[in-house]
């Protein structure tokens, strides 16, 4: 209903605000009035599709695109009916940019069967200057691309691509410039996202955020305090706090503060029963966060810890400032003060001049610390990072062996781990109606274990009891007591 009343207030205005984001409400205006004209033409709703690759990150700004295209007219729809198709990009791995271009071949087919189609390309891929060339060279039936840094500027970029035939190109290096208070339509009412900062100052030799994301930052923990308190007001109960490092932030604000400070201010807001954050880096993760956690009565009982290798040789050429040692002991410091905190981490095999050795001392610290799980990648050369240049990259073959050997490890004793919750109870917030069994619904522990339990609609969005009583593997059955 807000937002209804301040598109009626920007509709009459002639020119748009020059501050942010009464500019973009003004866009959105606009584009509910060109939207409106073309469903007369086409008497039907115009319908959108937005596909997400990647991380928790680009998840959330799906969800301000979402918002944005629903408040301006449109209704969702599949990708083959869609009027507008916006890829939100993932470029971590090369193979995500390959999965883009042969998504955008289909692209091409369905819009030559209908001309009226509009294709949107955003996200970290889009920051690449190559990829750029490719798409406009390649694929030049790309109506509009962005990037990550002005994607709150989607509502004026809306517009220019319904008022021109020509491809928009609207690509900024960098930025310092945080602009929220847009609207959101989110996947889930009871739980919610939110960027705390942006961007990533720690330059792993592998990793191309910090060149795509920009620098680190932070958000005014008013702000952030502010959205929380309005989402609970709106029925959420848990949070997720999301940054490339959060345990960096506030490093950067005119008032520095940490992120065990924002953690206590955001603890304090009445009606909400979780909090969630990712990623966590080793290197500043401090005594101060764990006693935070350890505290709190609503900080859940799981850390994503990336480990990436257990090689100090290896991790020294990743540039992750900490060492084989360090790691271990911080995680057994983690272990001591929480002992029921679940610890998943990533870890890559196949860095340039990884051998046999390295990837025994990553199965090392994977048994020492004994993982609740473990997501595991095969290094993927990213063009314009340092170690894309490195000499003695890894042989395929030698690859997959030590892939498949660090595997086995990590799914046994991550059923290891799961499996010690047997029998005992927990709570749960239910989150969705079983996608197999539809008399089951599926909730979520706090230490991140899924358990499927007999239930219906009326429980999504309550935390409940549950009785753990048969480990899956990575998941349980349960029953509500």
């Amino acid at each position: 209903m807000l937002q209804n009343i301040e598109l009626e207030q920007f509709q009459e205005m002639v020119e748009p605000p020059e501050s942010e984001p009464d500019r973009q409400y003004y866009f959105i205006a606009m584009a509910r009035k060109l939207t409106a004209q073309l469903e007369k033409q086409q008497k039907r709703k115009l319908t959108y599709c937005v596909t997400t690759f990647g991380c928790q990150m680009n998840a959330r700004d799906s969800e301000k695109l979402t918002g944005i295209l629903e408040l301006a007219g449109y209704e969702a729809a599949t990708e083959d009916m869609a009027d507008l198709v916006i890829y939100n990009t993932c470029t971590v791995r090369d193979n995500a940019n390959q999965r883009v271009y042969g998504r955008l071949g289909n692209l091409n087919s369905m819009k030559k069967k209908t001309p009226h189609k509009k294709i949107a390309l955003c996200g970290c891929m889009m920051q690449e200057p190559s990829v750029i060339e490719t798409i406009k060279k390649s694929y030049s039936f790309v109506d509009l691309i962005f990037g990550t840094h002005n994607i709150y500027k989607f509502p004026e970029l809306l517009v220019a691509m319904l008022t021109t035939e020509d491809m928009i190109i609207d690509i900024w290096k960098d930025t310092d410039q945080i602009v929220e208070n847009l609207p959101v339509e989110r996947k889930y009412a009871f739980k919610s996202g939110i960027n705390i900062m942006f961007g990533c100052n720690n330059f792993c030799s592998y990793c191309i955020v910090p060149y795509v994301r920009g620098r680190e930052r932070s958000r005014n923990p008013k702000d952030i305090i502010k959205e929380i308190k309005d989402l609970v007001a709106e029925g959420v109960v848990e949070v997720m706090l999301l940054g490339q490092n959060v345990n960096s932030y506030g490093k950067n604000l005119e008032e520095p503060m940490t992120f065990a400070e924002l953690l206590r201010g955001i603890e304090k807001i009445d009606g909400l029963k979780r909090i969630r954050f990712m990623t966590s880096h080793p290197k500043d993760l401090s005594d101060e966060l764990i006693q935070v956690m350890k505290e709190s009565k609503k900080i859940c009982r799981h850390l994503h810890l990336p480990l990436q290798s257990g090689s100090t040789r290896i991790l020294k050429a990743m540039n992750r400032v900490y060492t084989k040692e360090s790691y271990l002991e911080l995680a057994c410091k983690l272990r001591k003060e929480i002992p029921d905190l679940s610890i998943t981490t990533d870890i890559i095999v196949g860095f340039p001049g990884e051998t046999k050795e390295d990837v025994d001392e990553t199965i090392d610290v994977v048994k020492r610390v004994q993982y609740d799980n473990a997501f595991t990648f095969i290094y993927s050369k990213r063009t314009g990072t340092p170690a894309a240049a490195m000499e003695n990259q890894v042989p395929q073959e030698e690859v997959k062996e030590n892939f498949d050997r660090l595997l086995k490890v990590v799914q046994e004793t991550a059923r290891e781990r799961v499996r010690l919750l047997t029998g005992q109870t927990a709570e749960a917030l239910v989150e969705e109606i079983n996608e197999q069994d539809e008399t089951l619904v599926t909730g979520r522990l706090s230490n991140n274990t899924l358990v499927h339990f007999k239930g219906d609609s009326s429980l999504i969005g309550k935390i409940v009891p549950v009785k753990l009583k048969e480990c899956k593997g990575f998941y349980y059955l349960g029953e509500m007591i």
